[in-house]
């Protein structure tokens, strides 16, 4: 059965609306040190991708877009213990995640050495005790098993969930950021799709029932 629902986004009705304002309006329950952690993430990321090209948002407008696309799940997840973001890349979502959500136990999985660096200075800098980053492909990772795995543009639903067996189980939960062609993925699964502006996100149980 097909569950989607819609939310309507004010933030991607103007690019240049201000991230805190517009999160603040949308209830998302965030850290009392969310924004003063994630200034601090665009200082670095900024500084670090004029050198290491690590993701292709190179204006602050189009980071905030990125940090309110990671983030806006926080709306609507469980609270859980662990979570793991496989190709977290630049930070999207895993690391953007770890910052709102303190008391879970991030797993960041990058094997780019560019990005896992810049990943593994961002928890140091911001003495993020909740991140665990892994400088490996998942499929080398040894196997445990997740309350959430999630995944943001690293490929399709099918593959993902490949990547992500031996991390989960009946009670775990996935989260796919994905764009409109999700729905030719996942046609004969089972799950739900939360639809913002431009996010459709694909949420299924660990053991797809």
């Amino acid at each position: 059965m097909r569950w989607i629902y819609f939310f309507k986004i004010r933030y991607k009705e103007k690019r240049l609306i201000d991230l805190k304002k517009t999160l603040t309006d949308d209830k998302i329950e965030l850290p009392d040190n969310f924004w003063f952690n994630i200034q601090k993430y665009k200082e670095n990321l900024f500084k670090w991708n004029k050198i290491h090209n690590l993701t292709g948002a190179k204006s602050e407008e189009m980071v905030d877009e990125f940090i309110y696309d990671a983030v806006y799940p926080v709306s609507f997840l469980p609270k859980v213990d662990t979570l793991l973001d496989i190709g977290t890349g630049a930070g999207f979502p895993g690391m953007i995640l770890a910052i709102a959500l303190p008391d879970t136990k991030v797993t960041l999985v990058e094997p780019l050495m560019k990005r896992a660096s810049f990943l593994q200075f961002v928890k140091a800098d911001l003495g993020l005790t909740n991140v665990t980053v892994v400088k490996k492909r998942v499929e080398e990772m040894e196997h445990q098993i997740f309350d959430i795995i999630t995944s943001r543009a690293v490929t399709d639903t099918k593959m993902l969930l490949k990547l992500s067996d031996g991390f989960r189980d009946e009670n775990s939960q996935l989260l796919f950021y994905k764009g409109e062609k999700v729905y030719d993925e996942v046609e004969d699964m089972k799950h739900k799709i939360i639809q913002t502006q431009n996010r459709h996100y694909l949420l299924m149980k660990g053991d797809g029932k």
